[in-house]
Parts: C-alpha cells; sequence; structure tokens
C-alpha cells in the first residue's frame, strides 16, 4: 500500500524537558539529512511527534531509511484522507485486510484532536468496528492485546489512519550531544563502540592509523567500509587517515619488545587527541574490553591514557565478546571486521607484551622517541574522507582524487 504520511514518535525525547525542543530539531534535520534525495518529501518538527509529508515518495523505501535514524521510538505509515466517512470505512477494511489471517484479533483506537468533529473517540470506533466485523469474515475483537491496532486521528485538516507500528533505532539524535574521534580498527569492538556512542548522540569522526607497506590498501579500505556501515546511523562519517608507519618503525627500533604495545598505544591516544583538539572535539572513542588483550587491562588503561586529560568513553569496557559480536551482527559490521587484513595493532605485536605495564617505565622509553616530530610528520600526512552510507570503492576513490585538485 502507498501511504501518504510517516508519524514518527520521539520516545526518549519525551522526557527531555524545556531541551526537548533543541533534540527535535536536530532530529528534524538528521531526517532531512537522510531522506535527502527525495526532493518532495516535507519534514515537520512537532513538539508531541514528527510528520512526513510522503507526496508522492517511495513510502517503502522512506520507511526503511528511517530504521537507523537514532532519536525515533516507534513510527508509522499514514493514509491521510478527506472526511468522506465513506471513504474512511473503506480504507480501513482495506488496512486490516492488509495485515489479517485467520485468528487474528484487532481493535480501533481513535483520537480526536478536533473537538468539534461530530463523531466523538467511541463512535467512531464503533463505526469503523462495525464495518470491519461486516466485511472481514471471523475476525475478533481484542481490547488489552489485539493483534492489528488500527489507529484513527480526527484533525481539522482530515482522517488519518494507521495500522502498522515500527520499532525505531531509539537513542537520541546523532549530534545533540556533541562530537567525538573514534579510534577505529580493522576488528569487531571499534565499530561496535562507534554505534553505541552514536545512539546517545554524538557525532562520530574515524580516526584510523594504518603503515604501508606492513598494511595493504585492502586494509585501509576495509576500515572505509566499516566507516560507510556507521555513516548508516548519521548520513556521513568523517574517516581521517593518519600515516603510522615512521612511527612504528621508531618505536621497534627503541623501545623494548614488552613495551611496544604500551608505547604504541600511547602514541596513537597523543595523535588522536591532537586530531580531536583541531577538528573541536569532545572526547576520544575506542573500542576497549577489560582484560580482552594486553592493551585493554586496567595496568595498560593508566599507563595509556596517561597522554590525555581528555575524556576517553569505552562503551563495550563491560561486554563480553559474544556481546558484542551480537552487536556487529546487528549492525552489520561483523562480516567486514572478521575479514583478515593486518593493521597497525598487529603488525609489530610482541609474543609476550607486558599486561600490568609501569607508568614510569612507559613514560622512560617513550622520552627516547622525537615525540613531537613524530606527531607533526603524521599530522601533516592526515588524509581526510566524507563517507557516506552505501558508498562504494569507486566512490571513494573519486572522492579522494578529488580533493587532492
Amino acid at each position: 500500500m502507498q501511504y501518504d504520511e510517516v508519524m514518527i514518535r520521539y520516545g526518549e525525547l519525551s522526557t527531555k524537558g524545556k531541551n526537548k525542543r533543541i533534540f527535535i530539531s536536530q532530529l528534524a534535520q538528521n531526517v532531512k539529512f537522510a531522506l535527502s534525495d527525495f526532493e518532495e518529501l516535507k519534514v515537520h518538527g512537532e513538539r508531541d511527534r514528527m510528520h512526513l509529508e510522503l507526496n508522492g515518495a517511495d513510502s517503502d523505501a522512506v520507511l526503511e531509511r528511517l530504521r537507523s535514524i537514532f532519536g525515533i521510538q516507534t513510527y508509522s505509515p499514514v493514509r491521510r484522507l478527506e472526511r468522506d466517512i465513506e471513504l474512511v470505512k473503506k480504507v480501513a477494511v482495506e488496512m486490516i485486510k492488509e495485515l489479517y489471517s485467520e485468528g487474528k484479533t484487532f481493535k480501533i483506537a481513535t483520537r480526536r484532536s478536533d473537538h468539534d468533529y461530530e463523531l466523538d473517540t467511541n463512535d467512531m470506533n464503533q463505526l469503523l468496528g462495525a464495518e470491519i466485523f461486516s466485511q472481514i469474515e471471523g475476525i475478533k475483537v481484542h481490547m488489552k492485546k489485539p493483534d492489528i491496532t488500527l489507529r484513527v486521528e480526527i484533525r481539522k485538516e482530515g482522517f488519518f489512519l494507521s495500522s502498522k507500528t515500527i520499532l525505531g533505532a531509539g537513542g537520541l539524535p546523532v549530534g545533540s550531544s556533541g562530537k567525538g574521534m573514534l579510534m577505529l580498527s580493522g576488528g569487531i569492538d571499534s565499530p561496535v563502540a562507534g554505534y553505541l556512542t552514536m545512539k546517545r548522540g554524538v557525532t562520530v569522526e574515524a580516526v584510523h592509523f594504518h603503515s604501508p607497506p606492513y598494511t595493504s590498501p585492502r586494509a585501509l579500505q576495509k576500515a572505509k567500509d566499516l566507516a560507510a556501515k556507521l555513516a548508516a546511523f548519521s548520513g556521513s562519517v568523517q574517516f581521517i587517515e593518519v600515516p603510522f608507519t615512521e612511527i612504528q618503525e621508531e618505536i621497534k627500533k627503541i623501545v623494548p619488545e614488552g613495551y611496544l604495545m604500551t608505547v604504541t598505544r600511547r602514541l596513537m591516544m597523543r595523535l588522536t587527541d591532537r586530531i580531536r583538539e583541531e577538528r573541536k572535539g569532545l572526547a576520544i572513542i575506542n573500542g576497549e574490553s577489560l582484560g580482552q588483550v594486553a592493551s585493554q587491562t586496567l595496568h595498560s588503561m593508566i599507563a595509556i591514557n596517561d597522554v590525555t586529560a581528555t575524556p576517553i568513553i569505552r562503551p563495550v569496557v563491560s561486554m563480553d565478546k559474544n556481546e558484542i559480536i551480537e552487536i556487529a551482527q546487528k549492525i552489520d559490521t561483523f562480516e567486514l571486521s572478521i575479514q583478515p587484513f593486518e593493521d597497525c595493532c598487529t603488525i609489530f605485536a610482541p609474543p609476550a607484551p607486558k599486561t600490568q605495564p609501569k607508568l614510569e617505565k612507559a613514560r622512560e622509553y617513550e622520552s627516547r622517541l622525537d615525540v613531537e616530530g613524530l606527531i607533526e610528520r603524521a599530522m601533516y600526512g592526515l588524509v581526510i574522507t566524507k563517507i557516506t552510507v552505501g558508498d562504494t570503492l569507486e566512490a571513494q576513490q573519486k572522492a579522494d582524487f578529488s580533493s587532492l585538485l
């Protein structure tokens, strides 16, 4: 069935009190951005709910696009009808028939915002219920837990009917909680961390370290493909490539084997924080899960976090691997993440890294490096690409090339 409108319900946004308008405005902006290719569509962000006038836009395509927009609790496709009660009865039957199978129950739930209309909510419920009973053989009513609920709104501009309620992504609109830099590797955990942070309204920019020739172009593309998956929840993601070869080679030459990973992560954290500062971010996000690997023990976190006072968000810190994998499968990043392309964290990984590194030793070994010079040269080589949902390799290559012209 082709619909005329989509009704969006806010869920958590309804608790925001005096700040509610700010969140609704951000959500409206995100919805417009996600649906920008539907030029005929109009978005109206009202206090109690949002309405999308489709104006002929493909309703199925719009409904699918809305699934991944944070800040939407539920939404419903709607038929908008003139004040013709016979037409309303006809469409009500059609909408119930579309969802009905033997044994299913229904109810009518009418809301009347136009109190001048001659029929009240009970009258409308009884009128439409009687019509459905007469037209659909065997159907039964159930007021508490019906299989099908036909919602009817009586407004001055017409009747609005909906029979489907689709669960949205929930959370807060991306952009309503500031911006953070996601340390995006090619693994399972960091994309999940990015997703969970975006769900709380944070705009995420992906920082990816690559070390050619030790890491391949396919490993870099894998990271970009993961960023494209995250872009489904915000429309686009800024992807920041950090050249890391020189830094890793210097660390390998100078730092004792047991502290290679600790000092490497300290330099990654320093660079991410410098990028955050330049791009006006508020936090650093990573996919650390406590105790999962040597660099994610509490001792390691203390030795690595020492280089910054910036808040570090770790959404998966208390999750076990199976919990993280379940979310990765849900957001369609798991199959990409398990592709066997090396990343910076594995190419020089020592066989026996320190699981309880000493902060004083980490500082001492790092001081043997030209830290500022290494960071400055890496910052000079940053490559920033805007990745949008559904980006292909060819499209990204064209974007990268055009940025160099």
